[in-house]
């Protein structure tokens, strides 16, 4: 049961001939090794996540010991990738699910399906407006829904590039106060049946403008309201009517210095802005205190994530597919398309998603990396290769997001590779993930979309780098100082340079330019091709105090706040204060990275000992750092970097056996 180890390297005699003094005073002392069932017990627990079956107990206990044989079997069962999986998860902090906006103005919902946020406002006028789901949008004249007013009666259904016009409209709560039309209501105003009777009323007819039919839930259709301004509210309680007899078709501030001077009645332009003006082409402007509504299409095309065959309602703004503005130009294959009513959600609505298809979405992305280091350690690979692999996979998910372009606006990733070699898999086998070659960008987890959302910035990137492989943490030196306040030294913008900064930054930064082609916030990858070292364009705009540029230069230097920023106008970002020899960084990825990292041996010893402290549930000591660290790294490496071969020698250690 007890066995004498001395506490010194057993591994090496020549590195015991080579201690200094002191060593040669190590102390022999009895060592308890566990019994065979517990360590039985530990191996089953450690590797496979559950403990030994009965058989399993009177198994070994017949054979007597377990051997190094045994722990290779234990590492080829399916439960031995499983928990691989969850170490490479906690060490990749592989979930995005707070990384990604997901505020729902590129959802659809409802019946029929309809754009509901923020991004309706636009469209419609008001803040989670739908379509008319009553009016069929090409039948726009045959059902008007508010046939007690004049010209209540849409004049065109679409315009002449076919993009849907209002075929109804409401009153906004914002501005009116509505309240439901009932005969049984003690305010005189309401005591009506529809808006008909009160039409035909002497004294209240004057309102039949205000008259609203708008669709109650509860019934299932559309009921009249009265709305008028709301009298609750400073900015609506001081109009009047206009005109002040007779049938009313305004509602008239009498300070015209106000900046809500008039409210007129609903109708059903939307190509005159708030000063009257008429807008440019492709550009449309709801009427103030109006929902102006679209109707609806049906379709026998299913949205990319159904798996019925039923004809599917849609708002008729929605159901459309076009690449761009056909008035401005502008695309449709961006974050704008949300709010341009002449776009729509594209074939099968590929550029919309529902709440179901974002998590799907984001699980997905979350497990990718972990296929890329299970294929490593189930293929014995050299371990780095979870760093520098081009490998990777796709379930039906990511398969359509990437084939079909899908996500805009939501999240900003480049395929990372030509849509035509990507794995076809349909979007309901979310299961069903197959292997593929990621282009020459990609360095294996450090590129995928888990990591750069995960760790959206340059800095945060080589920060996570540094801890989970190389061990390794960013923190001023113990006698670090800093000059006077006043010195020029701390207004340095940049921040390698910049005192106390420096001490961490000067290592941060060059190092944060191995992600430069990669954008922050995102994971999309800044081509050369598109995203130039230095635009002319953006330089120009920024030189006549055009900041913005047409919002094309969000990844350029676009302002000075030093020399070298003035120096830098129109210069991608990531090349800012950088010397010649960092932007070679830049050009070799993370890839270039990684390779010079291998050179110093930490990526050996920061990975012996995270799996020590993995499966032996707590760090080396120093003493076990001076034992083992040397020993189990160079192994490590000599054996082609086997991560299996490293957990094969840290549970057969005497360190791993032995009672604490």
């Amino acid at each position: 049961m007890f066995s004498v180890r001395c506490l010194a390297p057993l591994a090496s005699a020549a590195l015991l001939l080579a201690l200094p003094a002191a060593a040669e005073e190590a102390v022999c002392a009895p060592v308890a090794k566990v019994p065979l069932e517990r360590h039985l017990r530990q191996l089953s627990l450690d590797l496979l996540g559950r403990p030994p079956t009965m058989e399993e107990y009177k198994a070994f206990q017949a054979k007597g010991s377990v051997t190094a044989e045994d722990v290779r079997a234990m590492m080829k069962d399916e439960s031995f990738y499983a928990r691989m999986r969850n170490y490479h998860r906690a060490l990749l902090r592989s979930n995005i699910s707070s990384s990604v906006q997901g505020n729902g103005d590129y959802r659809v919902s409802g019946t029929p399906l309809s754009f509901a946020g923020n991004n309706s406002n636009t469209l419609r006028g008001g803040q989670s407006q739908r379509c008319d789901g009553e009016i069929a949008q090409d039948s726009c004249k045959a059902n008007p829904q508010d046939p007690h007013q004049d010209n209540s009666t849409a004049p065109a259904c679409r315009d002449a590039q076919g993009i849907p016009l209002p075929v109804s409209y409401d009153y906004d709560t914002n501005f009116y106060q509505c309240r439901q039309l009932d005969v049984a209501s003690t305010a005189p105003e309401l005591k009506f049946a529809d808006c008909n009777a009160l039409k035909a009323d002497a004294t209240y007819g004057k309102y039949v403008n205000f008259c609203d039919n708008r669709y109650l839930a509860s019934a299932g259709r559309s009921v009249g309201y009265l709305c008028l301004p709301d009298p609750n509210k400073n900015t609506t309680n001081v109009l009047v009517a206009s005109p002040a007899t007779g049938v009313i078709t305004a509602w008239v501030n009498p300070d015209q210095s106000a900046n809500l001077k008039r409210l007129d009645r609903c109708g059903f332009d939307i190509k005159t802005d708030v000063n009257g003006r008429p807008t440019r082409d492709g550009v449309w402007a709801m009427q103030r205190g109006c929902v102006q509504r679209e109707g609806y299409v049906t379709t026998p095309v299913q949205p990319y994530w159904s798996t019925t065959t039923e004809t599917v309602k849609v708002c008729a703004v929605e159901a459309q597919d076009r690449a761009m503005n056909p008035y401005t130009g502008e695309s449709c294959e961006t974050g704008r398309f949300n709010r341009d009513r002449s776009c729509g959600c594209g074939d099968k609505m590929r550029r919309c998603e529902i709440t179901a298809v974002h998590t799907a979405r984001v699980a997905a992305f979350n497990e990718e990396p972990l296929f890329i280091t299970d294929a490593v350690v189930r293929n014995d690979e050299p371990y780095f290769n979870i760093l520098t692999t081009r490998r990777s996979f796709v379930n039906g998910p990511l398969s359509e997001f990437y084939k079909q372009r899908q996500g805009a606006g939501v999240f900003s990733i480049k395929s990372p590779a030509d849509a035509a070699t990507l794995p076809a898999v349909t979007y309901a086998n979310d299961a069903q993930w197959s292997e593929y070659v990621r282009d020459s960008t990609h360095s294996g987890v450090l590129t995928t979309p888990a990591f750069l959302y995960r760790f959206p910035t340059q800095r945060a990137r080589v920060n996570h780098f540094y801890e989970a492989f190389l061990c390794k943490h960013f923190a001023p030196a113990a006698d670090a100082s800093l000059p006077p306040p006043d010195d020029a030294c701390n207004r340095e913008n940049n921040l390698a340079k910049r005192c106390g900064c420096n001490y961490c930054h000067a290592t941060i930064e060059p190092t944060g330019a191995h992600w430069g082609r990669f954008a922050e916030r995102s994971a999309l990858f800044l081509s050369p091709e598109q995203f130039p070292r230095l635009d002319v364009k953006c330089r120009d705009c920024a030189l006549a105090g055009n900041t913005n540029c047409d919002g094309e230069c969000s990844q350029y230097v676009m302002q000075a706040f030093d020399g070298d920023g003035a120096n830098s106008l129109g210069l991608l970002k990531t090349y800012l204060y950088r010397t010649a020899d960092e932007e070679k960084n830049i050009e070799g990825g993370p890839q270039t990275l990684v390779q010079r990292m291998m050179e110093t041996g930490d990526l050996e010893r920061c990975t012996v000992k995270r799996v020590w402290n993995e499966f032996l549930g707590r760090a080396m000591t120093a003493e076990e750092q001076r034992m083992y660290l040397q020993t189990l790294s160079q192994d490590f490496a000599k054996n082609n970097h086997s991560l299996k071969g490293l957990i094969e020698q840290v549970v057969m250690s005497d360190a791993y056996r032995r009672i604490d």
